[in-house]
């Protein structure tokens, strides 16, 4: 999630303003989901020119070949001549023996409504600018206008980061600004609030395209603004926002893909789940992680993501501080805010912590090393299958309980890493220097020493060791348990159409499943000679076994029947929960580094 790129100061941007490149997008076939794109480049001094479809998009870090989805492309000169075009890869388009202006149109298909893709049909024309708009990269320093042609009969009205010129036309200082500002168009409600901030008031606008009600947005509001305040309150002041304002782009329908992806100014917020829905309390975690990335990713930027590659996919070795501290932060900023309670935020982190904790790619690679999967997992696609099981823990996740450790460590000396934030943010965030490793490690050493900074990194970072976490949960009265007596079979198994048991995923390393030779896609037939436990599901079946027993199963695989014998092993799976209901008493310290870390009140 994550481009920002530096702001061109308008005394710069005058001296260019004869060279503005213009945009328009109209949306007369939004039922078929077709956007038209024209665009005119003028006072162009090389003879060929060539216009490109992104590859990649600021906050996400794979391929995504967005000109798969483009078609009916001309060019034309200032005078209507029809331009010669060539396709030297699947990318490009070259133009030649132009008169010194061209311009270009083209046909966008375009229907997934989330953070990377655009969706135009009937309700909205939600657009991921890389994926909507081409560009001449020769031309990137220019200024840009583009007009939203809007269908009036429909409603629609333009949201955006962009600076309103007129009308329907926004404007970018140049490509990487425009590049970097999503825009929601449709029949949306605003809500917006004042922030003061260092002695001047920021608008914080929230932009919401739904089938809900009035009241519904109203009371959803409330708890985005006890977000923003309470992150706020974690580096002490908000980023200083380009044009004053900060934008939440929300649509919450059902034909909306679950999403959210942050920008320098603005972040798309995307859901199947209406308000009235489950959305009320389902979609607020992610207003939490994108707002985050204000500071976090945007304004505190790793350097091995400046500057954004459109053309290649952008790999970086920071993205478990980046989105994993975030991803930390995401629910603990919900419980400060009192939107969720301290006890499901603790018991919240279990299912994290296992996966992450049991995982066997722990052996494979360091939070370092998963980052640099990100092209390969971020949204990515591929036909062939991958071992993610036993090879792969995401860094949001990995990051996330390195941040939960890295909190508790500092708080057990008397430190805590709301001011570590604070101090990686006054060093890299306001002065938008980006970061590096090393980099991170040094701020540590300088907040809590070199010896801590040093064992943290060394052990945790730079090697795929663990944290203590059961003393550390227990410094602020929270259990760490593992329920001895619940059997494991070791692999996912559900119904097929025919009432047998298929195995959906490859047995993690270690398992009984994995020691017993069974893998995806076996179809388990029959177990103990009784047949597969159809009627419940295979979870349930398990449960009412022990530890130890014995299960001879017969089972096909490529059309032939086998059998193995697999022994039931104990659940590695922890809870966490809060020690008092375990009825136990935490001490008036334990307490008391409880209510400074999740900033609670003393009962």
């Amino acid at each position: 999630m994550k481009s920002v790129f530096p702001f061109l100061l308008f005394t710069t941007i005058s001296i260019l303003s004869a060279q503005t490149n213009s945009y328009e997008i109209s949306f007369d076939n939004a039922v078929h989901h077709e956007a038209v794109v024209k665009g005119t480049f003028p006072n162009l001094k090389m003879d060929t020119v060539s216009f490109r479809m992104s590859r990649s998009s600021p906050g996400r870090y794979a391929l995504h070949e967005f000109a798969k989805n483009v078609y009916d492309f001309k060019a034309t000169d200032s005078k209507g001549k029809v331009l010669e075009v060539l396709r030297p890869d699947p990318y490009q388009w070259q133009i030649i023996g132009h008169d010194g202006s061209v311009s270009i149109s083209y046909t966008l298909f375009a229907n997934r409504g989330g953070g990377t893709y655009s969706q135009v049909d009937e309700t909205h024309a939600h657009l991921n600018i890389p994926t909507t708009f081409m560009y001449a990269p020769t031309l990137s320093d220019r200024k840009i206008q583009v007009d939203f042609k809007v269908r009036k009969d429909l409603n629609w009205k333009v949201a955006t980061q962009l600076p309103l010129v007129s009308g329907t036309t926004y404007s970018a200082p140049n490509l990487y600004y425009f590049m970097d500002s999503p825009t929601e168009i449709s029949n949306h409600s605003v809500r917006e609030f004042e922030v003061e901030n260092n002695g001047r008031k920021q608008k914080i606008r929230f932009v919401l395209h739904h089938n809900g009600t009035e009241e519904e947005l109203d009371a959803y509001f409330e708890n985005v603004k006890k977000v923003v305040l309470a992150e706020k309150e974690v580096y002490g002041e908000l980023p200083e926002f380009d044009y004053g304002t900060y934008t939440f782009l929300a649509c919450y329908m059902p034909n909306a893909s679950g999403d959210g992806m942050e920008h320098r100014n603005s972040t798309i917020l995307t859901s199947t789940r209406s308000l009235g829905n489950g959305g009320m309390e389902g979609n607020i975690g992610t207003v939490s992680h994108e707002f985050f990335h204000a500071w976090n990713v945007e304004r505190i930027r790793p350097k091995s993501l400046e500057p954004f590659n459109f053309e290649e996919a952008n790999m970086s070795g920071a993205l478990w501080f980046a989105e994993g501290f975030t991803s930390y932060y995401t629910n603990l900023i919900l419980c400060r805010a009192g939107i969720i309670t301290p006890e499901k935020y603790i018991e919240g982190i279990s299912g994290t912590f296992n996966y992450v904790w049991n995982s066997p790619a722990l052996q494979y690679f360091n939070p370092i090393e998963m980052s640099y999967q990100a092209p390969f997992v971020d949204a990515a696609t591929s036909v062939d299958p991958v071992n993610r099981e036993n090879t792969f823990i995401s860094y949001y996740s990995y990051g996330s309980v390195l941040g939960l450790a890295l909190d508790l460590s500092l708080r057990k000396e008397k430190l805590n890493l709301d001011d570590f934030m604070k101090l990686v943010w006054e060093q890299y965030g306001k002065t938008e220097k980006s970061y590096t490793i090393k980099n991170l490690q040094q701020a540590l050493a300088e907040y809590a020493g070199n010896d801590f900074a040093d064992t943290f990194f060394n052990k945790y970072i730079y090697k795929s060791e663990m944290p203590d976490y059961s003393a550390l949960l227990n410094s602020v009265g929270v259990i760490l348990k593992q329920d001895m007596e619940a059997p494991y079979f070791g692999v996912a198994v559900s119904l097929d159409g025919d009432g047998h048991g298929e195995i959906r995923s490859n047995p993690k390393m270690g398992t009984p499943a994995y020691i017993s030779e069974l893998d995806k896609g076996d179809v388990i037939t029959d177990i103990n000679g009784n047949g597969f436990p159809d009627g419940q599901q295979f979870s349930a079946y398990i449960e009412k076994l022990r530890i130890g027993d014995t299960l001879k199963i017969t089972f096909e695989r490529f059309g032939f029947e086998k059998q193995t014998t697999l022994v039931l092993e104990s659940n590695p799976d922890y809870s966490l929960f809060l020690a008092e209901k375990e009825g136990l008493k935490p001490s008036k310290k334990q307490l008391r580094s409880r209510q400074e870390w999740l900033k609670t009140k003393k009962k």
